[in-house]
């Protein structure tokens, strides 16, 4: 692939792989910097030495993409907060404890129904100075003030540490957070907090102040509750009072990129100032003051849509294809894409590991590299039909290389995607010119309201054709199964096709078909393990008892529930079915007895009825009942005492000092999660 030629997109390379192996590995600090000091006197030696001694000219090379490397592992364990001895992590000895602790909040989340939700930053823990990122949920109350952005609170609640997920196969919400640098939550109730006299009043302050005033003009001037949620998303990147149906309809029409600042909206921010900007002279100085007035717009921009991953990947593209465009030097769209990620990775190497990230990169490579061989499939003569043969391209490029990913992720794939493509993009350059005018004069403390009403009625429009493409569910394919291993190799697959298409040959042919056939060997090999499972699993799941025993593909689930009518119970279940390419073969009760493979596990309910001559290998206890352990633990003893989430905390609390006292193992999914045999 001529993509590989360019040095940078090599070195970006080499930086990421180091970025990963340092995720898994995770080398000792000292270790990354004497190996990183090493490479560079390898390459300053390479350099210096005259080309035609003993060292061959392509050391050089090597020895660079090594020093990438390195300074990808080094960044990477650098960036690890927890190194601080004061960071909070260092001070919590239990998963559950009352503590008080001094934050500043710095960025509002999208709230729960039970909870307020911020990030802050530690400031004090205990009383002892403290430092790291900190999820607060503070429990919702309508007595509560609003608390702006900067704000420093005192606070006493609980602390909990990340934690796996409680059922298998679940999202993993606790590595999600460390890959953002947050390592445990504070749940605080209203009462417990007292905001301090003094406010951090850095970039997110201010930024957060503005964008408040923006959203109170506009709620003043009666804009519509859901057209403005939307609004505040597409143009300020803050999509936590979106409801719930909204981002379903976006999902399920396939435009759910719209709601986050993204490359879209920033390159329509570039021409729109560009544009502004056509009074200044073309000299050398009026390009550089053009030059600086567009960047300092985009990351103003950036800054006040709360610099998400997507939003520093996008600025920071624009950023250097505005150096380009006014420094009038050719634009290499690779080297673009390749400097900006390295830039955003060094200073946020935790963004590697973001799904909107990865998607947003992989969908804007795909765009570069595949649209101009789809657009040459067809060549229309009206220009009309060559804007929406160009739209339909630009769609399926983006579609087919996030397509994998997505699917792995998110097991759903929207039919209806190059529909919904069709119909809003090209009404989105009017919406975001009216929004973009709009949120200016807000800003100003001054509502045109014609203009107000325009914006509100094209947002309504495109919510109602949004809505209108996500009810044919049928055109959503949902519950996709797929590995790890088989997302690349389908990624292998699509490559090496397409690279066959654009410029055929017997070499590139045998490839396509090799990739085919690693493929297939993948998918056979993941059907043979999935066949030869067995497993027995009790699920986490408050006040209801869920078990499922496994046998290949087959799956047979005890509950007492309805699942039918329980959703939650049933969306417990589906991420496992779907991981595991299995299916629900039969419903039961829950019996007293169980037996799988050569364990028997014996299970005491809300009766408190058991078998007494019956000597178990586990013990679960359900539906807390009303029984002595002790008094049981006499005539015989299980291997392993187990209780689920159906159980009260109180008794599980005394079940599990019997426990401790008898020495014997004990499980409680509420603290653990799910227990597997």
């Amino acid at each position: 692939m001529r993509v590989l030629q360019f040095p940078l997109i090599k070195i970006t390379g080499c930086f990421v792989f180091g970025l990963l192996l340092a995720h898994y590995i995770k080398p000792p600090f000292f270790v990354a910097l004497i190996a990183l000091i090493i490479s560079f006197i390898a390459v300053i030696i390479t350099y210096i030495i005259p080309r035609k001694t003993i060292i061959p000219k392509n050391h050089f090379g090597i020895a660079t993409f090594l020093a990438a490397f390195l300074i990808g592992v080094f960044t990477f364990v650098s960036n690890n907060q927890t190194r601080n001895k004061l960071h909070y992590i260092h001070f919590i000895s239990t998963q559950k404890k009352n503590y008080t602790a001094t934050i500043t909040l710095k960025e509002k989340l999208k709230n729960t129904t039970v909870n307020y939700r911020y990030v802050a930053q530690m400031i004090t823990l205990n009383g002892k100075e403290s430092y790291g990122k900190v999820l607060l949920n503070l429990k919702k109350n309508p007595f509560i003030p609003t608390l702006e952005i900067g704000t420093i609170l005192k606070v006493k609640g609980s602390f909990y540490k990340n934690r796996n997920p409680n059922n298998p196969n679940q999202f993993d919400y606790g590595n999600y957070l460390e890959n953002q640098q947050i390592y445990g939550q504070l749940y605080v109730k209203p009462s417990d907090i007292q905001v301090g006299s003094f406010t951090d009043k850095g970039i997110a302050y201010h930024a957060s102040l503005l964008r408040n005033r923006i959203i109170r003009n506009l709620e003043k001037n009666h804009f519509h509750k859901t057209e403005l949620n939307v609004v505040v998303a597409l143009l300020l990147g803050q999509q936590q009072d979106i409801s719930p149906e909204v981002v379903k309809d976006y999902q399920y029409a396939g435009a759910v990129h719209v709601l986050s600042v993204s490359g879209l909206h920033v390159g329509f921010i570039l021409l729109f100032i560009t544009f502004l900007l056509r009074p200044f002279p073309n000299t050398r100085t009026g390009s550089i003051v053009k030059l600086i007035i567009v960047i300092t717009f985009l990351w103003a921009f950036g800054i006040l849509a709360g610099l998400a991953p997507s939003v520093v990947r996008s600025v920071t593209m624009f950023s250097f294809v505005a150096i380009g465009m006014y420094l009038r030097r050719s634009i290499n769209i690779y080297n673009t894409l390749a400097v900006s990620a390295l830039l955003i990775l060094l200073f946020q190497p935790s963004f590697l590991f973001d799904v909107g990230f990865q998607l947003s990169y992989v969908a804007l490579y795909f765009i570069v590299w595949l649209q101009p061989f789809l657009a040459s499939a067809w060549n229309p003569k009206y220009i009309i039909l060559r804007q929406f043969w160009e739209i339909i391209t630009v769609s399926f490029a983006a579609q087919i290389g996030t397509l994998p990913m997505s699917i792995y992720y998110f097991h759903q794939f929207p039919g209806l995607f190059f529909v919904t493509n069709i119909v809003i993009l090209p009404g989105m350059s009017l919406i975001l010119g009216l929004g973009v005018i709009v949120m200016f004069l807000a800003a100003l403390d001054w509502v045109w309201m014609p203009l107000l009403k325009s914006l509100e009625c094209c947002i309504w429009a495109l919510n109602k054709i949004i809505a209108w493409v996500a009810s044919f569910e049928n055109f959503v394919f949902k519950d996709i199964p797929l590995h790890y291993f088989s997302m690349w190799g389908l990624y292998l697959v699509i490559f090496s096709s397409f690279i066959w298409m654009k410029k055929p040959s017997y070499r590139k042919f045998i490839a396509t078909l090799f990739a085919l056939i690693i493929l297939q060997i993948i998918a056979i090999t993941i059907k043979y393990t999935n066949e030869k499972a067995e497993e027995f699993i009790i699920f986490n799941k408050q006040r209801t008892s869920i078990f499922t025993k496994r046998i290949g593909d087959k799956v047979t689930v005890f509950t007492s529930e309805n699942l039918e009518k329980n959703a939650n119970a049933n969306l417990v279940l589906k991420s496992y079915l779907v991981a595991n390419y299995c299916s629900i073969q039969k419903k039961k009760n829950i019996p007293n007895l169980l037996y799988f493979k050569n364990k028997k596990i014996l299970v005491i309910d809300s009766s408190g009825a058991y078998l007494e001559k019956e000597r178990p290998d586990i013990l679960l206890l359900i539906n807390s009942p009303k029984i002595n352990l002790e008094r049981v633990f006499q005539n015989w003893k299980p291997q392993k005492v187990v209780v689920d989430a159906s159980n009260y905390k109180s008794y599980c609390k005394i079940w599990k000092a019997t426990c401790v006292k008898e020495k014997i193992p004990f499980h409680d999914t509420a603290e653990k999660g799910f227990f597997k045999l």
